[in-house]
């Protein structure tokens, strides 16, 4: 709950894979937020091949009374599922669900960490004897 009383609930929205160990790594980065003890709700939702999708965690978020949702899309680009699919979406989980406030953020494209990340995965691929130049 944040500090003027708002139960914010945090969706992490990806893809979504037939491989369901790729798909558990998203529930599993959801489970280290929902550890942090910051926000009311937090889950994992896909755009295809998993569950639960973005309206399921939605009316998840609702029945667990959360006041405000913010998607956060977990996605590298903004590609067509984020342009064109993820409004597609929300729009009417916001008329199904009209006292729940529903926010997107922003994808990670273009975060100042992403530079840091690569070059990190760079050094342990190299350290590991992964990267043959």
């Amino acid at each position: 709950m944040t500090a003027d009383g708002e139960r914010l609930a945090i969706i992490l929205f990806a893809h979504g894979s037939v491989v369901e160990e790729a798909n558990q790594g998203v529930h599993d980065l959801a489970s280290q937020i929902r550890g942090l003890g910051r926000f009311h709700f937090v889950r994992a939702a896909f755009l295809d091949c998993a569950h639960p999708n973005l309206g399921e965690a939605i009316e998840e978020a609702s029945n667990a009374r959360s006041t405000r949702v913010i998607v956060i899309p977990y996605f590298l680009t903004m590609g067509i599922h984020l342009r064109r699919d993820l409004p597609n979406l929300v729009a009417p989980e916001r008329e199904k669900h009209p006292k729940l406030v529903i926010g997107v953020a922003q994808s990670l494209e273009g975060h100042p960490l992403m530079t840091s990340i690569v070059l990190e995965r760079v050094e342990q691929a190299l350290q590991e004897g992964e990267a043959d130049a």
